[in-house]
């Protein structure tokens, strides 16, 4: 799947009004979803991943699992995110086949460097900023995000505190693709806000 022309890219916990907060994202921009709950069972992610799938595939928008490939696969989900923690991108890929999206999160030089080797769709770089999305992660800056899209020869995501006000300062560092996390989900208005986001990088994105 081509993640190239791909640039807003929730993802989100889960919540008791999913299906309707997808729904006002993706119609506000929203390009890719992630459902990302890092402490909920098995049984209850594949109940929630299912709704989450099925309001993505009626909107023509990949659906990524936070995690977990075996779960992945058994949804027929469009691919699965890994940190550095999870399960190996190498058996992502030979659980999901070559066809399924994998994402892989990096957050420094060394890390970069061994992702640049793995079978990927795409990376994710940062947080730019401290976020408490990623609690003890330490912010990243510029620079490190700036060092991974000139190197890496897939879509590089960046991560943390990505807001509209701040889209011309990370264009501006060749930053083409973007992750939300709080800016969405704690949006008083969730769908005029990622039409907000979705504004601000087709004005300053190339």
């Amino acid at each position: 799947m081509d993640f190239a022309n791909r640039r807003l890219y929730l993802c989100t916990p889960d919540r008791p009004d999913l299906a309707q907060f997808l729904q006002v994202v993706i119609a506000g921009g929203v390009d890719v979803v992630q459902l990302r709950d890092k402490h909920a069972d098995a049984a209850v992610i594949l109940d929630r991943a299912a709704l989450a799938l099925e309001i993505c595939r009626k909107n023509g928008v990949p659906f990524i699992l936070n995690d977990r490939p075996d779960l992945a696969l058994f949804l027929d989900a469009d691919g699965v995110h890994v940190g550095q923690d999870d399960a190996p991108p190498s058996l992502c890929r030979s659980i999901l086949g070559p066809n399924k999206v994998i994402g892989l999160s990096t957050h420094a030089v060394g890390e970069l460097d061994r992702a640049l080797d793995e079978d990927v769709t795409y990376l994710s770089a940062g947080p730019v900023e401290a976020t408490p999305t990623k609690p003890g992660r330490e912010a990243v800056g510029l620079h490190y995000v700036t060092e991974a899209v000139s190197r890496a020869s897939v879509p590089v995501f960046v991560t943390g505190g990505v807001t509209a006000s701040g889209i011309p300062a990370l264009a501006n560092a060749g930053v083409r693709h973007f992750v939300v996390v709080r800016a969405l989900t704690e949006a008083e208005h969730p769908g005029v806000a990622a039409e907000q986001l979705r504004q601000a990088i087709d004005r300053y994105v190339n």
